[in-house]
């Protein structure tokens, strides 16, 4: 029998107008669930302390640490951190240490037993009978505290539950563990209302979190994961964090909507650290999200209460495997300067592609009209709105492009042309793009050139050369040069003999460095161009010869940091992982550079 969505799950489904269709959740231990139990090495579990806070743990390391006892009960025997956990607490800490069993009083809790590596998870809640928390000596293989092999006093937990609903979960966002069973040799470090330095830390490297939400009725034990830093920091005392596209059943999110508090518990699988919280939550929907999150339509904000930061209080470590293939980018807050907070810089209009020209097999330039104009500044980024080209609406699962789930299908891209009327106004500009993505692909495959029309939601940005420097040096990855490009015409002789231009470029793509020295004449005198990925072929080399005739230095080689001869002051625009290792090499200088990490 299934159960009936509660009113919180309602008032959540309506808000992002979910159909009507029943809760699938079983009101008994279903075999799925049952298996699952007895063999997942991991059990987030939940429930309430004295003061109707939510608290919420992890368990476990191997498998077989919880078992099926007959009807809809369970038991599960593990070792725990009998004096920091505060759900051990919360559920025996009435009892002394000699594995007294004491009754559960019909105590609610909730779990998810969870297999990271098969990426399978079933929820659970059902109510206490017994607990028990005794003392265990115990040795595990291949510990590296146990060099001695003499056997270590651990605490260890018994628990029986009776089952009263179970609910299989999808494998979304989640990011594959190996888990092996450790000691658990735990020292509180912090306590206190705020988050400390290192909670800060295990948050902002933290890709998965467990949390625990209820009512008067019912409890909630789910997992969130996405990439490492997904969970962003606010305040001391404050953190949010995007929800992503799931099954749209708002069961944890619906508890919050008639109780706001919550319990969380950050693990770090290296170390054995963990992190637990317990606060309240604001569930952000639409704009409120998007307003503190740009790029999110749903988001939970949480507003500690009680946090402990507990050292090495897991019985289990993790070797990190495979990330999950559905997990989007790290969505910054806007007081990061996320640029999709600045959408609102110019009225909305439609910008209509009206030619496109393909420079190689992945670089084209397009050129788009507006009927009234936009007012944008050289060096400037456009975003543009595909949604309505490209977004197939909700489903549940796309393994065929799983990012696809979470994506806005927004894009920005640097205007590599610059404003044809004063003051800084265009009726047409144009951009530079390599296909590397779903919006790129298709605006090289359209063959809608004169009628399709994408809908501009601003122009922001301040990726400009200054004119006062004595000498400039520009780093360019690929396409990275169209900032460049859309300044290079209001640049004087005078600043063009301070220019330094390093430009690293795939061989492939030499045909859009002859396109850029044959359309910005002087270019090439200031250019040096690395080549990647160079062979020797004779129509490369015909090509290469041709840009030696302009002036360009090009060298077949990856770029160096011994290349790096020029100024104090340097400009970047090039991809994450090439800018990252850039700024290494010029620490100590003055650098900017274009960032669209969103």
């Amino acid at each position: 029998m299934a159960m009936p969505w509660n009113e919180g799950e309602e008032r959540m489904q309506q808000l992002m107008h979910v159909p009507e269709r029943g809760n699938p959740t079983a009101t008994t231990l279903t075999p799925q669930a049952m298996y699952l139990l007895q063999r997942a090495p991991l059990l987030a579990i939940g429930t309430l302390d004295s003061q109707e806070r939510p608290w919420t743990t992890l368990w476990g390391g191997q498998t077989g640490f919880s078992e099926h006892l007959g009807g809809k009960m369970i038991g599960t025997r593990t070792l725990v951190d009998g004096e920091k956990d505060p759900v051990v607490q919360a559920l025996a800490g009435g009892a002394t240490t000699n594995g007294e069993m004491i009754q559960g009083n019909d105590k609610m809790v909730s779990g998810l037993t969870i297999d990271l590596m098969m990426r399978k998870r079933v929820k659970l809640f059902g109510r206490v009978l017994a607990a028990s928390l005794g003392e265990a000596k115990v040795q595990v293989e291949g510990d590296e505290q146990q060099q001695d092999g003499v056997p270590r006093a651990q605490h260890q937990l018994q628990l029986v539950t009776n089952i009263e609903q179970s609910l299989g979960n999808c494998p979304k966002y989640l990011n594959q563990y190996e888990l092996k069973p450790t000691l658990v040799t735990s020292k509180l470090t912090s306590q206190s209302p705020s988050l400390s330095a290192e909670a800060k830390t295990l948050i902002s490297q933290a890709d998965m979190f467990f949390l625990t939400t209820s009512t008067p009725t019912d409890m909630d034990t789910n997992h969130r994961g996405g990439p490492a830093g997904f969970v962003r920091i606010l305040s001391d005392t404050e953190i949010v964090y995007p929800e992503y596209s799931g099954n749209r059943f708002y069961q944890s999110l619906g508890n919050l909507q008639i109780n706001p508090r919550i319990g969380l518990v950050f693990p770090n699988y290296d170390t054995g650290d963990v992190l637990y919280m317990t606060g309240t939550a604001e569930v952000l929907v639409l704009d409120d999200a998007a307003k503190l999150l740009p790029g999110s339509n749903l988001a939970v904000k949480i507003t500690t209460e009680e946090v402990r930061y507990v050292a090495s209080g897991l019985p289990f470590r993790g070797i990190r495997n495979t990330p999950s293939p559905y997990n989007p980018a790290v969505r910054t807050l806007a007081s990061e300067g996320n640029i999709k907070a600045s959408y609102a810089s110019c009225p909305r209009q439609s910008a209509t592609l009206i030619d496109r020209t393909l420079i190689t097999p992945t670089i084209a330039r397009l050129r788009f009209s507006t009927p009234e104009g936009i007012s944008y500044k050289p060096g400037q980024w456009v975003a543009l709105d595909f949604s309505k080209e490209l977004d197939m609406g909700y489903s549940h699962m796309r393994d065929d492009d799983p990012t696809s789930l979470n994506d806005d299908f927004i894009r920005t891209f640097t205007i590599s042309s610059k404003p044809d009327e004063e003051p800084d106004m265009s009726k047409e500009f144009e951009i530079t793009i390599r296909k590397v993505g779903p919006v790129t692909s298709f605006l090289f495959r359209t063959n809608d050139i004169g009628s399709l029309q994408i809908p501009v939601l601003g122009v922001g940005g301040e990726f400009y050369i200054e004119r006062n420097e004595k000498e400039i040096s520009f780093v360019a990855g690929g396409v990275g040069i169209t900032p460049l490009l859309s300044q290079w015409p209001s640049l004087s002789e005078d600043h063009l003999t301070k220019l330094n231009l390093f430009w690293s470029i795939r061989a492939e793509d030499i045909d859009f460095v002859a396109d850029v020295f044959e359309r910005y004449p002087g270019l090439a005198r200031r250019t040096q161009v690395y080549l990647t990925g160079y062979k020797d072929f004779e129509d490369v080399n015909e090509k290469i010869k041709k840009i030696d005739e302009q002036g360009a230095t090009v060298r077949k080689q990856r770029l160096t940091k011994d290349g790096l001869n020029g100024s104090n002051k340097w400009y970047i625009c090039a991809s994450k992982g090439l800018r990252k290792v850039l700024l290494e090499w010029l620490e100590g200088k003055d650098v900017e550079f274009e960032d669209f990490d969103y």
